[in-house]
């Protein structure tokens, strides 16, 4: 995916400098939340490639392994959880972080640690019908090379269903949304223009699109062509990017 690949590059530390920050003290963190909260807390390390995933009871609401108490993947993603996720909101909750990150990295050390980001997301429970669950994630910086080395996501069972996705970044020393959505895309493209336009912010061809879905490359181009119109941009990228960024 190619949102995914951008994020992995912006994410993964390459410095030379290394950080210092004693990841015990991180992982005794997650696993706090998850004990205190009934929360499914997932720690990446930037810097060592790795993820730890510490669950709770919740864990088996949503038809997920029990394993070891953390599960330790040579990986930042958690594909077990993010499979989960439905695919319109995976996708966007790659493009918040992305789009999160972006914001930090312009801010100074010390104003980062009061933003997060606070979503709502379907994910598949253990009958596979989809829950909404919230999901808030943390960047902590180090102080040592001024890079990005943790990310902390939190997953809890929504107690609402009646919500529809939300995707913000917040500023929870004040209290204030920062950022959300600007365009409720929802309400003015049709189920089949939203597939479409799913499909072209993952880096898909015309063709391939029409594969995927089925119809002809002519649709498709019928389909872009109204995009463009009802979100007022000039290409289809640009209105992915208008819709998620």
């Amino acid at each position: 995916m190619e949102v995914r690949e951008q994020l992995s590059d912006k994410l993964l530390d390459k410095a030379s400098k290394k950080c210092l920050l004693d990841i015990e003290i991180y992982k005794q963190r997650a696993l706090t939340y998850s004990q205190m909260e009934g929360a499914i807390a997932v720690l990446s390390d930037m810097q060592a490639n790795k993820s730890y995933i510490y669950k709770s009871e919740a864990a088996g609401e949503l038809g997920l392994s029990k394993g070891e108490n953390p599960t330790e993947l040579d990986t930042i993603w958690e594909e077990e959880m993010l499979k989960k996720i439905h695919p319109d909101d995976r996708l966007k909750k790659y493009i918040h972080e992305l789009r999160f990150f972006k914001l930090l990295e312009a801010m100074e050390g010390e104003q980062r640690t009061a933003y997060s980001v606070v979503s709502k997301i379907r994910m598949k429970d253990k009958n596979d019908e989809y829950r909404w669950v919230k999901h808030r994630m943390f960047y902590i910086y180090s102080p040592y090379n001024g890079r990005l080395r943790f990310a902390l996501c939190l997953y809890n069972i929504a107690v609402s269903s009646s919500v529809t996705p939300d995707f913000m970044i917040v500023n929870t020393i004040k209290g204030e949304i920062v950022v959300k959505d600007k365009l409720d895309y929802k309400n003015i493209l049709s189920p089949r223009e939203l597939e479409v336009l799913k499909f072209v912010g993952e880096g898909y061809a015309s063709k391939e699109i029409a594969d995927l879905l089925s119809i002809s490359i002519n649709t498709v181009s019928r389909h872009r062509q109204n995009i463009l119109e009802k979100l007022k941009v000039k290409n289809s990228t640009q209105a992915f990017k208008d819709s998620f960024y």
